[in-house]
């Protein structure tokens, strides 16, 4: 698929719409099985046995989805092209207990989840968001909308908080959410009653999470910059998703959509990179395709996974943290991301393919490779390669103010990761 085939203003409002559907990981999975099925792919169930024939199916496992289409001539030696994401994103989580308050306000306790710019969450409108567990064992999916906000201290009650801003993440990050006696509100019960539920009484547990409600926006010069909260990493899972619900499956590979949670933890959970969850599906389809031991492997080594998160460009006012030969910059085309120490696990392989990826989408790209001085973060590709032993490769879209309640994009760049990750899948690509 070539970025020139893609309408830039189409594919950003609907991006646009699918991060305002996903204010949760729980949300993120639950509207990328909502597309899914829409496109005709049948949700499975992982207690149910699984049918043994092509098409297309996703299994949805808490706040992760897997997603592939089997073509009608696949053996038990057909290799998978996996494109791996992870539908989290920094912020904080409602603790137990979460009713809390002082000095006549309610306020909502709440724990650092991941590594959030924590200033960048000060004096927004947020929302709750994630998930209800009820007393009866269903799940129910929540979100309350601008409902708390986590205010600064005036510049009066601190004159030197521009020369340096500190926050405890104990005493300062609690937001807001009304005022009047901790006894009589009840957080939890408020939470129901946005779930549909009676009250407080029916919620046996919850993974509730805050998100940013200003809606995501075009400006700038020709409207060329986006900006939107957790686009680390929904505008990889989105152009995952758009991508395989769009892939060809006349070829001689299996597509699979992998948007994994707990990224942004470390992804070590059943639903995160660490976990089982791709190896049972890859197991699962291998055996529905007759595969033996031998034959499984032989297909596991014929496999590419592209792992897909968001990258660095380079920031106009900070640009001695960026190394100096390697210079990507916004509008420039997706990333190839390198690291001698294997925090990201591009090799000289991989960086070929992403050549001919992207030669056959028609889109440019940029290697972004870390400052000495600046060590790097990491993405699912290690731990995907790692467990699995599939060559992969690390890419992704270029933003600035990573892990920011509000992130900043290239349209050009979000356009062009979907057209690279089209011809990923594309069996056009001859691997």
């Amino acid at each position: 698929m070539s970025s020139h085939s893609i309408d830039t203003a189409t594919y950003i409002d609907d991006l646009a719409a699918f991060i305002q559907a996903s204010p949760s990981s729980y949300h993120a999975a639950a509207e990328a099985s909502r597309r899914l099925e829409e496109a005709g792919s049948t949700r499975l169930v992982e207690t149910d046995a699984w049918p043994a024939e092509a098409g297309r199916f996703h299994v949805v496992r808490d706040g992760a989805v897997v997603a592939w289409a089997v073509p009608a001539g696949a053996t038990a030696t057909t290799p998978f092209r996996i494109l791996g994401a992870h539908t989290d994103s920094p912020g904080f989580k409602l603790k137990p207990k979460p009713t809390i308050g002082g000095s006549g306000w309610l306020q909502a306790g709440v724990e650092v989840y991941g590594g959030p710019l924590l200033n960048s969450w000060l004096d927004r409108e947020l929302e709750l968001a994630g998930r209800i567990v009820t007393t009866s064992g269903d799940e129910v999916l929540v979100r309350t909308g601008p409902f708390l906000r986590i205010p600064q201290l005036a510049v009066h009650l601190d004159r030197q908080v521009n020369d340096g801003l500190t926050l405890d993440r104990q005493r300062h990050t609690a937001p807001v959410f009304g005022v009047g006696e901790v006894s009589q509100n009840d957080l939890v019960g408020i939470l129901a009653g946005f779930a549909g539920l009676g009250g407080g009484d029916e919620v046996a547990g919850y993974d509730i999470l805050t998100a940013d409600t200003n809606p995501p926006a075009r400006f700038g010069l020709d409207e060329s910059l986006f900006a939107a909260g957790r686009m680390d990493n929904l505008t990889s899972v989105h152009a995952g998703l758009l991508a395989l619900i769009g892939a060809d499956v006349t070829g001689s590979h299996i597509p699979v959509f992998a948007a994994f949670d707990h990224e942004e933890l470390g992804s070590e959970s059943r639903s995160g990179a660490s976990g089982p969850f791709l190896e049972e599906v890859l197991t699962r389809i291998a055996s529905g395709l007759g595969a033996s031991t031998e034959e499984r492997a032989r297909a596991l080594a014929a496999s590419w996974c592209v792992s897909s998160d968001a990258g660095h460009s380079v920031h106009p006012n900070y640009p001695e943290r960026h190394d100096p030969a390697n210079q990507p910059l916004a509008g420039r085309g997706p990333l190839l991301k390198i690291n001698a120490n294997q925090r990201y696990t591009t090799d000289a392989h991989g960086a070929a393919l992403w050549a001919r990826v992207c030669a056959l989408a028609g889109v440019p790209y940029q290697e972004f490779v870390s400052n000495n001085t600046v060590p790097c973060g990491s993405t699912i590709g290690p731990l995907t390669a790692t467990r699995l032993g599939i060559r992969t490769v690390d890419v992704g879209a270029t933003l600035l103010s990573m892990h920011s309640a509000r992130e900043l994009a290239h349209v050009d760049d979000l356009v062009a990761l979907s057209a690279a990750i089209g011809a990923f899948y594309s069996p056009e690509l001859k691997l």
